[in-house]
């Protein structure tokens, strides 16, 4: 599911190794338990070279993984940053536990966190970021270093976002296209979750009947000389089959959280083009206002003032800029604000276009492997029967 050769990965070997469940105060001095993770590091050359050292260790929270994927949504605004696994259980079959602190869940985010650190380290621009290497190397300390690049100082607030959506005037088709996609993306894959969930609940209750039929055998066994052994035989299989699916429905789960990762996935394709039109909107605004400074020099000039200006005012009373020195800095401005937006939008394709690629190889696999285990299920349904003929056939 990792890309292979990023310049990371070339260069240390990563892994979440365990999950550890702690007691402690939180910022408001209350108790809390919660679940700390234990990623492992080790340089790839030493393993190249046929040594074994012992990996580097440290433990972060879920918390520390949001740290570090939000300060990489706003550095890098062009890039479809990968996901984080769930915070908690959705799109669970009703047997199953919703509790963040059940064991089988942990495990389940704790390959989810693995995921995602190897995605990103694989990823051509994130692997080289050093914070994600500060996170992976630096117990001590790490918190501290994001927070002085003053990444929350530029992030964009979700009301300018969707303001500029509405107020944008001339946004590129393209990505039009991809948000739509991901909106399309994400219906189509929470609705491909909540089936599943349903056809778990079934099949739960279709194997455990099953153990009816061994509980009927096994009772049967006892008053029956001829008979006896066939029946108890054809109980015992059917018990074990009642007895395979909680299994079966475990390993099925790991399919499903790879579905709902790209159910996350669709959220970071939409802020990508949120990105796109809130740089497209700067750029309209900031055109805007260069022709409006271009038609208050041409009254200025002209001694003809069509709009009443108070700067216009200003400058005709106090004096202004050389019509050269204005015309050049709102030249430069235009030029700056409309390489940002090439550039934003070129790198953004570059990246969307690499997540599609991905996108179309893990479903693929993920879903004929999904296929493949109902495939298994339904033999082992088979075998079970066709075995409970024979003991039939012995009696």
């Amino acid at each position: 599911m990792v890309e292979e050769g990023s310049t990371l990965l070339r260069r240390m070997e990563i892994c979440v190794a365990e999950a550890e469940k702690r007691s402690g105060k939180n910022a408001m001095s209350m108790q809390e338990t919660f679940t700390v993770y234990l990623i492992e590091t080790r340089p790839m050359d030493a393993v190249a070279e046929g040594h074994n050292p012992a990996p580097d260790c440290l433990w972060r929270r879920y918390s520390e993984f949001e740290l570090l994927r939000n300060y990489l949504i706003v550095t890098y605004p062009y890039i479809v940053v990968p996901p984080l696994p769930e915070k908690r259980a959705e799109f669970v079959w009703h047997k199953l536990s919703a509790d963040n602190m059940d064991p089988d869940f942990v495990e389940r985010r704790r390959v989810g966190l693995e995921n995602f650190l190897l995605r990103v380290a694989s990823h051509p621009v994130l692997s080289n970021d050093k914070i994600l290497y500060h996170f992976l190397t630096e117990e001590h300390g790490w918190k501290e270093v994001v927070y002085e690049t003053g990444f929350q100082a530029k992030a964009d607030s979700r009301l300018r976002a969707l303001s500029a959506t509405f107020r944008v005037r001339n946004p590129d088709k393209r990505f039009m296209e991809m948000k739509h996609y991901s909106d399309e993306l994400q219906s189509h894959t929470s609705q491909l979750l909540r089936a599943r969930a349903r056809v778990a609940d079934r099949l739960y209750g279709v194997y455990k009947v099953h153990g009816n039929y061994g509980r009927v055998f096994s009772e049967w066994s006892a008053i029956e000389r001829e008979m006896g052994d066939g029946l108890q035989s054809a109980g015992h299989h059917m018990d074990a089959y009642a007895a395979s699916i909680d299994d079966i429905l475990e390993e099925e789960e790991h399919y499903a959280d790879q579905l709902k990762e790209y159910l996350s996935y669709a959220e970071a394709l939409r802020a990508v083009c949120r990105k796109h039109e809130l740089t497209q909107f700067e750029l309209e605004m900031a055109s805007q206002d260069l022709i409006s400074k271009k038609q208050q020099r041409e009254e200025l000039s002209t001694g003809i003032v069509r709009t009443f200006s108070f700067k216009g005012m200003t400058n005709k009373l106090f004096g202004q800029e050389a019509p050269e020195q204005r015309e050049a800095r709102l030249k430069l401005l235009e030029d700056l604000i409309a390489e940002v937006v090439k550039a934003h939008i070129e790198r953004a394709w570059v990246d969307i276009q690499r997540f599609k690629e991905q996108k179309d190889k893990d479903l693929r696999e993920a879903l004929i492997s999904y296929a493949v285990m109902q495939i298994s299920m339904c033999k082992k349904g088979i075998q079970v029967w066709s075995n409970a003929k024979e003991c039939f056939l012995k009696m």
